[in-house]
């Protein structure tokens, strides 16, 4: 995979020096393919995530930012393999899965991501209506209702260029609204860049550590991907086409990665020079909002429930895509709002997971419950994609590397055994 990677940038720089093309042209060609990573990107900084961040900061300091850095390489390295399979194939990780394994394990496999992807708009519902609740003290069950309306609205009347164009500007206001707050606070740059880099891991600091190594790979993520790089309708029966869309797409997936990796280390800087620095700890999002206003003010704190506001509808319409990715691919189709298998997917996930809401009594429980479902769920999709891409019969020429598929166990095997380990904890389980 690393070979591949080196090799695609050779193939890239090459190819700027050698076209008959300005450099402005050259970034116009590049930003054709810049969107389909950032809807991905949402999955990596939602309301789980966001909880995870605060507690890893507010407990221990610069210690765990390391987390972030693996976390992010790792999401990389797959989500990158799960786009080449959309580009290889001109079907999606759902399609695929129909088309080359046996009907009595593919029904099971997208039967129980769909089961994965009800969890994880439960998450990300829960969230945005946490942030509601923050900002007007809307009460949790009423905010799950206008969360879910919103994206029901955005999902049925919107085309995919103009979504990604709703995440764009959404990330860029999560992002905007940390960096803000991160002017307002004093961080020891020194220890940052240490702490990214040297791995620690302190006493009692495992169960975090697996919180945010453990679910930062979404099963919802990889189905979405896999889709959504085909929205650009290139003619991929033209091999130079397929071969450019394989090597912009790099470009995409690794810019938009960084882009979570720059947000999520915001979130634990905010929570270490603030939590940390005055010894509270954070359980939950709500208190974190009531704890910033004595040490930063009402302004910081609005901002961090609005960027929450934001992050919770982003990752629940991607959530909503991928479901009606996953259900459209029982029948060998592509996600389309307009079709009726699409659609019968998105109001699974989307009602499923906001009538479940109205029988939790406790939100803070529900996004633990959701986590316990994904962690079981996750496996099976990596192992899945793995095997998808390693298939000549499925990949033809573009079929995994034995280099990558080494690289790719091993991933799948540490994502496992966290969400495993994850999955017991919950139970009481020590670690």
């Amino acid at each position: 995979m690393i070979g591949e990677i080196k090799m695609g940038i050779k193939e890239f720089i090459k190819k700027v020096k050698t076209e008959r093309h300005s450099p402005l042209s050259q970034g116009l060609e590049i930003l054709k393919f810049i969107g389909p990573g950032l809807l991905v990107t949402v999955g990596f900084i939602d309301p789980g995530n966001w909880a995870s961040n605060l507690a890893a900061g507010a407990n221990y300091g610069y210690n765990l930012l390391w987390m972030v850095t693996l976390s992010t390489i790792m999401l990389i390295i797959l989500q990158h393999n799960v786009a080449h399979l959309g580009i290889a194939t001109g079907l999606c990780l759902s399609e695929a899965t129909t088309v080359y394994i046996k009907p009595r394990y593919s029904k099971i496999i997208l039967s129980s991501a769909m089961m994965a992807s009800v969890s994880t708009s439960l998450a990300e519902i829960l969230g945005g209506a946490i942030a509601l609740n923050m900002l007007f003290s809307v009460p949790i069950r009423v905010g799950s209702v206008l969360v879910m309306i919103f994206v029901f609205i955005m999902l049925y009347t919107n085309t995919y260029k103009l979504i990604e164009r709703w995440i764009i500007a959404f990330v860029a206001i999560i992002g905007l609204s940390f960096i803000y707050e991160l002017t307002l606070v004093d961080v020891e740059w020194n220890s940052a860049v240490v702490g990214w880099i040297k791995p620690s891991i302190p006493n009692g600091s495992l169960p975090i550590i697996m919180s945010v190594l453990g679910a930062v790979v979404m099963p919802h993520n990889l189905f979405l991907h896999s889709e959504i790089i085909q929205s650009r309708q290139w003619n991929l029966e033209d091999e130079k086409i397929k071969k450019r869309q394989l090597r912009y797409e790099f470009l995409d997936t690794i810019s938009s990665m960084i882009t979570g990796w720059a947000i999520n280390s915001a979130i634990i800087l905010l929570a270490i020079t603030t939590f940390y620095k005055a010894g509270i700890g954070v359980t939950e999002l709500q208190q974190a909002k009531n704890l910033l206003e004595p040490l930063l003010g009402n302004h910081a704190a609005t901002i961090f429930a609005i960027a929450l506001l934001f992050s919770g509808f982003s990752s629940t319409i991607t959530s909503g895509m991928s479901a009606g990715t996953i259900f459209a691919g029982f029948y060998k189709e592509s996600y389309n709002i307009k079709d009726s298998h699409s659609k019968i997917g998105v109001i699974i996930s989307l009602l499923g997971s906001c009538a479940i809401i109205f029988f939790i009594s406790n939100p803070f429980k529900g996004l633990i419950i959701s986590q316990m479902i994904l962690s079981i769920q996750l496996p099976i999709t990596i192992f899945t994609q793995i095997y998808l891409t390693s298939s000549e019969k499925v990949m033809g020429i573009y079929k995994n590397k034995k280099s990558t598929i080494v690289l790719l166990y091993v991933i799948g095997g540490v994502v496992t055994i966290l969400n495993i380990l994850l999955f017991m904890s919950f139970f009481g389980v020590n670690i």
